[in-house]
């Protein structure tokens, strides 16, 4: 909720906040404007472990699942309609009070506004800085958009769960990587290991010793436990772009993210490889998948030694980099 959208519709009179008890604030991003709410009484609900750990550090509850009931919850919707939904759903069985919705027009807050007026009263939609606050007395009427309890199985096999990334289906970009993978040997690390496709492509393979799966979102990682019952998987709730494994590695698998938000962020993902590059022994091996409309080379060029693509399908390039040039001064 940039430029304090929170705040000003609190002002504006949108909603009130409650003489006392708990507050639940679902999904915030780090640098969401909380200062309206009374910190002790909030209870942050989310999963993702770069945004998590800055809000426990910042002296707030931090949890990744909600626990308790509340007076107010307040939901920041993400860009996944599905999760978008269930996350009201989940506030409005917790909820004994108030719920209020906050967005921006390019996560859909325009057409859930209009949903939820087709189920219950709502208030008139505050807009400020490309996006909406509104709020309702929280309702059974949204049952329907629950999601399950626990990760669900699809036709491929594979658990997954609304939110994240690649919900629906396997990845084009994972699924061309996995299907180009030579014969690994040694530990390796799967960075930004979603709900564990990769890992799995790759533990079919008997020459690799052990396979580290990290991955920030914990709804993710749950399903990729799921999904990689190899006893050889390790796995670690963490922020790949600066987790470090107790020693180098021999290879690094990763389908590397490049939105922070509808708009690409190269920089995510060059994150990413730098990370990676840190990670590896001075023999050591990225294997990475990117569209091909990443400039990734360039970045690869100042931490790598030697550069390939080896192969790929029309959206998607294959790289391998060899020889990190930092693996030793990185760590």
């Amino acid at each position: 909720m940039p430029h304090s959208r929170l705040s000003l519709a609190l002002a504006d009179g949108t909603f009130a906040l409650p003489k006392g008890g708990p507050i639940a604030v679902f999904r915030p991003r780090w640098g969401d404007d909380l200062t309206a709410l009374p910190r002790a009484d909030v209870q942050i609900v989310q999963g993702f472990k770069p945004d998590h750990d800055a809000f426990a550090q910042a002296g707030f509850d931090a949890q990744t699942k909600p626990y308790g009931r509340f007076e107010l919850s307040i939901v920041c919707i993400p860009r996944a309609k599905a999760e978008a939904r269930a996350l009201i759903a989940q506030a409005c069985a917790l909820t004994d009070g108030v719920i209020v919705v906050d967005g921006q027009k390019t996560d859909g807050i325009d057409s859930l506004y209009k949903a939820c007026r087709t189920e219950t009263d709502v208030t008139a939609a505050f807009s400020k800085a490309h996006g909406k606050t509104f709020a309702f007395a929280a309702t059974d009427v949204f049952a329907d958009w629950a999601a399950p309890d626990a990760p669900q199985k699809g036709a491929d096999g594979y658990y997954r769960q609304p939110g994240v990334f690649s919900a629906d289906g396997i990845d084009a970009g994972s699924e061309a990587l996995g299907a180009a993978l030579p014969k690994l040997k040694g530990t390796g690390i799967d960075l930004g290991a979603g709900w564990g496709y990769l890992s799995a492509q790759a533990l079919a393979q008997d020459s690799i010793k052990t396979l580290h799966l990290v991955e920030a979102e914990a709804a993710a990682l749950e399903c990729a436990r799921l999904n990689v019952t190899d006893a050889r998987a390790q796995f670690h709730w963490a922020d790949a772009t600066c987790f470090a494994p107790e020693a180098p590695v021999d290879f690094v698998l990763t389908n590397p993210p490049f939105h922070t938000s509808r708009a690409a962020d190269p920089a995510l993902g060059q994150a990413f490889l730098r990370a990676a590059a840190a990670m590896l022994t001075p023999r050591g091996e990225l294997w990475a998948v990117a569209n091909r409309h990443l400039p990734y080379e360039t970045h690869l060029a100042s931490l790598f030694q030697q550069i390939d693509e080896v192969g790929g399908t029309r959206g998607f390039k294959l790289l391998r980099a060899s020889r990190p040039i930092r693996s030793r001064t990185a760590r």
